[in-house]
């Protein structure tokens, strides 16, 4: 099951968040902590990163290689600053291609999604049903077989929808279809998401039938971390399950909890 980590504060470097913490991306990939499923994430990884000097979209860099061993990656995270960073490294789901179409994160304009849990038995369960929720162009933003990629895509359908709605609603009747989904189809589903558009970082924990994953979040002044595991020490919180987390600089952070 994958691990992930989110950034949103004063620009630092990649390498600053991915490489040096103690208990880092890097060391989770093969000494995770708090993993339910999987022993490694050793499946490739991936991050996304903000400069809006540029261009609103995200910058997106994708491998399949095992963080540990991209020897990219050096020179990338010392070179990349940012005020909002998104990462993860991947643990596949058995049956599921190790290729880029299926890596993380996934955008759709200025916005880029990272996604920690599983649909077992995805394809038999809850494929056709929710691929049948989606309409054009949404069915065609999905280029590989994750059940990740698929919440995505109908989550950003939602979004375009009601493009005046904070994306925080949006996510919450995403998370209720989702549930429904998984009732009516006696299946099991989780779902940590965390969503950017470079200003505001949105996550969850969240889960049906199961226990979801692990997930923290830390301020610290004006500074803003979210993580499945701690990366150093610190006064993390842990998202109570089914909640959903709002944070916008100008407002504050936000809490939400969906009703059981």
């Amino acid at each position: 099951m994958c691990r992930l980590l989110a950034y949103l504060g004063s620009p630092v470097s990649l390498h600053s968040l991915l490489c040096q913490p103690p208990h880092s991306l890097v060391v989770q990939s093969y000494q995770p902590q708090e993993m339910t499923a999987g022993l490694l994430n050793a499946d490739g990884y991936g991050f996304s990163w903000y400069d809006r000097s540029q261009q609103d979209q995200p910058f997106i860099y994708k491998s399949i290689l095992p963080i540990w061993s991209d020897i990219n990656l050096s020179s990338l995270s010392h070179y990349i600053h940012s005020d909002c960073i998104l990462a993860y490294v991947r643990s596949a789901t058995p049956g599921q291609a190790l290729d880029l179409s299926n890596g993380q994160p996934f955008s759709h304009h200025n916005w880029s999604f990272i996604h920690n849990g599983a649909i077992p038995q995805f394809r038999q369960r809850l494929y056709r049903p929710l691929r049948d929720r989606l309409r054009s162009p949404y069915y065609e933003l999905i280029n590989g077989s994750t059940d990740s990629e698929h919440l995505f895509a109908y989550l950003m359908q939602l979004q375009d929808d009601s493009p005046q709605q904070p994306l925080s609603q949006t996510l919450k009747t995403a998370l209720k279809d989702f549930q429904e989904l998984a009732l009516a189809h006696s299946s099991q589903l989780s779902a940590n998401i965390v969503l950017s558009d470079g200003q505001h970082l949105i996550a969850c924990r969240f889960a049906v039938n199961t226990a979801p994953p692990s997930l923290y979040y830390l301020q610290q002044d004006a500074t803003h971390l979210i993580a499945s595991e701690p990366i150093f020490p610190g006064n993390w919180q842990a998202f109570a399950p089914g909640s959903i987390l709002n944070i916008n600089p100008d407002q504050g952070s936000q809490w939400t909890v969906l009703n059981p």
